[in-house]
Order: C-alpha cells, then structure tokens, then sequence
C-alpha cells in the first residue's frame, strides 16, 4: 500500500499552511480532501461509500425518501435538519455517519495508487462536512494504524485486489456482517463491491474479508490463466485491404472480313493491234468492183 507514502506529505503540508480549499488526488482511486484553515472537513473518494451510501444501504431510509430530503434542503446541501425531523436518524448519529465516511475516504486514497495531486482555491463547500474538524496529524495517525492492521492480519488482503467466493456452509454461527459478505461474495467483487453492497466501510470490510479468508470461510477465485498469442516466425503482416478490381470490358462484336483488293500492276498492259476483234465487226463492205471480179470468175472470163 504505497499511495499513503505520497498522500501523507500533502495532507500534512496543507495543515501547516492553514490551506483553504480542496485537495484533489489523482489516482487508484483518486478522491477529494476538503480543507478550512488547515483543517479537514471532508473527503470522498470512488473507492469508499460515502455518507448517502451509508445511510441508504443501512435500511435506514429509502432511496425515494432521500431524495425528497435533499430536495428539500434545497438539492446542494447535506440534509441534517430534514433527516432529524423526519425520525430518519439522530444529530449524533449523523455525525459518526459523516466521520467514518471522512477516515474511510482517506484510507481508501492511502491503499490505492496516488499519481499526483494538487491544490484548488475556492472549494469550501463540501456536500457533507463533519460538525467537529480533523487535524492532519490526527488524520494520518489514524490512516497509518490502519493500513498496518491490515498488513498484519494473517491473510492480507487489498481493497481493491482479492475477489472472495463462499465455502461451503458455515458450521459456527455467523456475525450479520459475515452473514453479508458471505451472501454478496460472488468470485467478482473485491472488499470494496462488497463495502458499497452492504453499506459498510470499505476498511471494515477488507478487514473482514481477510479475517474469513484465514478462517476459511472465504476463498479467493483462480486469476484466469492468460491467453498465449502465438506468433508467426515471420511475424505478423498487416492485412492490406485490396482494391477491388474492375470487371474486364466485353468483347467487341466480329466485324466482317473485308474483300481482298486486287492487286495493282506496276505497269500497263501492252496494246496489241486485232487483239480484241473489233476490226472484224467494223470493218468497211466490199466495193462493187469486187463483186463484178467475183461473177467474171465464175463465168470463165477473169480479166
């Protein structure tokens, strides 16, 4: 639990500085401690119920009352007045109420991983200060026994880590908070579910929860073995998304075939006289001074 060793030296130099404001951490699982002249007066954190949820999961009023509480109080401001004259819970009652949800806030931030924090000025306005305020040392003094109780139980357990299942069925009478844990264990919720189911403090709970580990009343569920990726030797290739091709243009129809041409001679054909027989047929009749040799002829007298 290494988060106490770097939420200790801001808490304590707020207290030295008379700081005003709000103290904001950042973190597994972080929170808000509210500070007036160096005193603290609040604190919430993700990691710890708060004193609504205290209230709500304890029966002592419903979830529909509440609201119409804080309505009345005008919807910004903690409703003690309207809780004490609605017979929902006594002054002194609400006063323990807003305490332990302060203490559990900051042993909730201390057990839990602290990344960084810084200061804000104006924030002075808490949704449920306690009446009577802390001083840092007071509120350290008490983190600190706290997160060593924890450490020497002989189970430790982490708020935020061990996930309990119930075994078997309990021969011993059990304690109502036993008797709570043993139903909402699940194998799923660490102390901190559980905290925030039955409305206990989540260092309550964690306490517990070790306590009924080691007197076998709760087990922790199997972490799931981790899944083996196996690699290829040459490693993995990032897929490629491929472009889509374009289809293939459809075949152009078959044109005809077109006629051979003829040849063209290099040269002219020669022009022979007579070749084509016109002469014949145009050729001029014979004069008369032939027919006349023609009948001399056949008479016998030629000449």
């Amino acid at each position: 639990m290494s988060g106490y060793s770097l939420l200790a030296p801001a808490l304590a130099g707020c207290g030295q500085d008379g700081f005003t404001g709000a103290l904001r951490v950042t973190g597994t699982p972080g929170g808000t401690v509210h500070f007036r002249d160096g005193l603290v007066v609040a604190a919430e954190s993700p990691g710890a119920p708060g004193p609504e949820a205290l209230l709500l999961r304890s029966g002592r009023i419903s979830a529909e009352q509440w609201a119409g509480l804080v309505e009345e109080a005008g919807g910004t401001e903690w409703p003690v007045a309207e809780l004490v004259a609605h017979g929902h819970a006594g002054d002194a009652t609400l006063r323990v109420v807003c305490v332990m949800a302060l203490h559990d806030a900051v042993f909730a931030m201390s057990a839990g991983i602290v990344e960084d924090w810084r200061r804000t000025l104006g924030d002075t306005d808490p949704f449920a200060p306690v009446e009577v305020t802390e001083t840092t040392e007071r509120l350290l003094q008490d983190t600190a026994r706290r997160i060593a109780a924890v450490e020497r139980l002989p189970h430790p357990v982490h708020p935020d880590r061990e996930r309990p299942l119930p075994v078997g069925k309990p021969e011993s009478p059990l304690t109502p908070l036993q008797y709570d844990l043993l139903t909402h264990a699940d194998g799923r919720s660490t102390p901190r579910d559980l905290a925030f189911r039955t409305g206990r403090s989540v260092y309550t709970v964690t306490v517990e929860v070790a306590r009924m580990l080691a007197d076998g009343l709760l087990e922790c569920a199997p972490e799931p073995p981790p899944v083996r990726i196996r690699t290829p030797p040459a490693g993995v290739r990032p897929r490629v998304q491929e472009r889509p091709r374009p289809p293939a243009p459809a075949p152009a129809p078959a044109l005809p075939a077109r006629p051979e041409t003829p040849p063209t001679p290099d040269t002219l054909p020669r022009r022979e006289p007579g070749a084509s027989g016109i002469a014949d047929v145009l050729a001029p009749e014979r004069s008369a001074a032939g027919w006349k040799w023609f009948f001399r002829l056949r008479n016998g007298s030629a000449g």
